[in-house]
């Protein structure tokens, strides 16, 4: 689904005196990635622009060009008020319904700005929303921040920071292009960025081969210790308690694909990673297929996502969370059986 087109956006963003750029809560690769792009393509256009995000996010992104001009709403509450009081545009990247963007969405919905998603989930809240580009059909959000710039100015406004942090959010966001990727286009947006100069191997390497030693060692007792199977089911999780995750001195993104393991086991259709956070449990789920975890997420646990790859919340304690996840596989036996075949 493509709301207005281009042009129009276009015409809208060159009277823009302020930019704000924002996220979904616990902000990914490609929520950070597409952001950052967005925000350097603003920045040498001149434009007075400000990127926010709603809480931290995962070391192994910080070192991404313009990592230290973000602000991270939870820890400088009143500066962001004051940057979304002087905005009259807020990009909303990477999420399609205002409550997908947490301690942000009062903040956004009492800003008289002019309010743009660019998302690729699916079922957007378009009512929120004053212009949406978004589709199921692309990689990532990256991608369609890529496709925006080109359209909106050529190639070569492409810089190295840019393409960086879209290459980044393209890589996150199909399992560095294992999944979501079996379209031309996004090799050929790929191909695009790194004739920009990029060292795609590096940054490969920044990304996926800088764990700390704890993070690590939280991997492998995961797996040796809190991998549950149930074969009858094609399922697997993985519940890690708060006192689980400070044994391992958990840092954000520290979880950050320990669900994909789950996965890979033979037989397995879903996957899900729980994690008790400090006032709710954090559920990632995962599936192959065509089974949607997006329906369950959305249904069971107020979440969504994608059909293979979503996430949920549950204020409930951990155990009881794990009942009730346990309690719907039954429900879904007959499709994860069915997909699994």
């Amino acid at each position: 689904m493509k709301i207005n087109n281009i042009s129009e956006l276009t015409t809208l963003l060159s009277r823009a005196t302020g930019i704000v750029i924002t996220t979904h809560t616990n902000p990914d690769g490609d929520a950070i990635g597409s952001s950052l792009a967005l925000y350097h393509y603003f920045k040498e256009a001149g434009k007075n622009v400000s990127l926010i995000v709603p809480n931290k996010y995962p070391e192994f992104i910080s070192w991404l060009p313009g990592n230290e001009e973000i602000i991270v709403f939870e820890d400088d509450r009143e500066r962001s008020k004051s940057v979304f009081s002087e905005a009259d545009v807020v990009f909303c990247l990477d999420y399609n319904a205002l409550h997908r963007s947490g301690s942000l969405k009062d903040p956004i919905a009492a800003s008289a700005a002019f309010r743009i998603m660019i998302d690729h989930h699916p079922e957007p809240e378009i009512e929120e929303f004053d212009y949406i580009i978004s589709t199921t059909e692309t990689s990532s959000t990256a991608e369609l921040i890529y496709n925006l710039i080109i359209e909106s100015s050529g190639n070569q406004l492409i810089s190295k920071e840019i393409a960086s942090s879209l290459y980044v959010g393209i890589m996150t966001d199909t399992g560095s292009f294992s999944f979501a990727c079996n379209r031309p286009s996004t090799f050929y947006v790929c191909a695009k960025l790194l004739e920009t100069g990029i060292d795609g191997e590096w940054i490969h390497r920044m990304v996926y081969d800088t764990f700390s030693e704890d993070r690590l060692r939280l991997l492998g007792y995961s797996l040796s210790d809190k991998l549950v199977v149930h074969r009858e089911f094609a399922t697997a999780y993985i519940a890690l308690s708060k006192e689980e995750l400070k044994k391992f001195n958990f840092q954000v993104g520290d979880t950050e694909g320990i669900v994909n393991y789950a996965l890979s086991i033979k037989g397995v259709t879903m996957a899900v990673l729980l994690t008790e956070r400090r006032a709710k449990i954090r559920l990632s789920f995962r599936s192959k297929g065509n089974f949607s975890v997006n329906e369950i997420a959305k249904k069971h646990f107020q979440g969504g996502g994608h059909k293979n790859a979503a996430g949920g919340d549950s204020y409930e304690t951990l155990d009881n969370t794990v009942k009730k996840l346990e309690d719907l596989l039954t429900d879904y036996k007959e499709e994860l059986l069915k997909s699994e075949e």
